[in-house]
């Protein structure tokens, strides 16, 4: 098994003045511009005043204007170099280079529907398969959307939708729990999708959770072509996460569990 090094470049929280290095055990979070390129969060007036974030959602009680929930993480193995931002509060702008085309374009349903800032590069030994550089960058993803949930406050925790594409329905529900669990009920009739091992997509999502703590239900209701059955599931995946990870004003920027806390232990 290969060793790998995970660094995390961004704070959880951004503000104008963050640029001062943390460490925190087992992650290094170094200095990064306060407004990275692609990843600013600027908000209208109006929207200010109402409280509404870049992605139309509400903003977490007391945030000032102009933070956002970025998670950033470089993952560098022997087989793999992969560099993964993600801005919760994002417009839905995608910049994804992963050596995987149909990944990258899944990639980009999940920041188009989830209204995510994603941006994905990768290199890694797709001349024998796609199987590490899959893993590896779902491992980054869910570990940079456990850097920008942080503590979680304020935020709904769950998600449920259903996404149809065609002949194809796939339901996704998640808990941003800390607790990683997933069941996938996705028959897929097919090998692949181009050069696509459909096999994968199960390991992706498995490598998301892991990493997020996050508990995921994926059903196929109806489908039989697996392109869309695969897009379905992104998309549905997208919008539940979206859900999950705004914010409720009722909540007054609690925790929401009875425990008082969510965490991955």
């Amino acid at each position: 098994m290969t060793t790998a090094r995970f660094v995390s470049t961004c704070p959880t929280r951004l503000s104008s003045t963050s640029t001062s290095p943390i460490r925190t055990s087992g992650w290094v979070i170094g200095r990064v511009p306060a407004r990275p390129l692609g990843f600013s969060l600027r908000l209208k007036p109006a929207m200010a005043a109402a409280g509404v974030g870049g992605n139309g959602s509400p903003t977490a009680p007391g945030d000032s204007i102009g933070s956002s929930r970025i998670g950033e993480v470089k993952r560098v193995t022997k087989e793999t170099n992969v560099h993964v931002k993600i801005n919760l509060d994002g417009t839905g702008v995608a910049e994804c280079s992963t050596g995987i085309p149909f990944l990258d374009h899944m990639l980009d349903q999940l920041a188009s529907h989830g209204l995510f800032d994603v941006y994905v590069k990768a290199t890694g030994d797709t001349h024998i398969d796609d199987h590490h550089s899959n893993e590896d960058i779902a491992l980054a993803i869910g570990t940079a959307l456990l850097e920008a949930l942080g503590d979680r406050k304020g935020i709904n925790r769950f998600g449920h939708f259903t996404a149809p594409l065609d002949e194809a329905a796939v339901e996704v529900i998640l808990d941003l729990s800390g607790r990683p669990h997933l069941s996938c009920g996705l028959d897929i009739p097919t090998q692949r999708v181009g050069t696509y091992d459909t096999q994968l997509v199960e390991h992706f999502f498995q490598s998301v959770v892991n990493t997020s703590g996050m508990t995921l239900h994926i059903r196929q209701l109806a489908g039989k072509n697996s392109h869309h059955i695969i897009e379905a599931s992104f998309k549905a995946f997208a919008r539940a996460l979206r859900q999950a990870t705004e914010y409720d004003l009722r909540r007054q920027g609690t925790v929401p569990s009875s425990k008082g806390v969510l965490s991955r232990s």
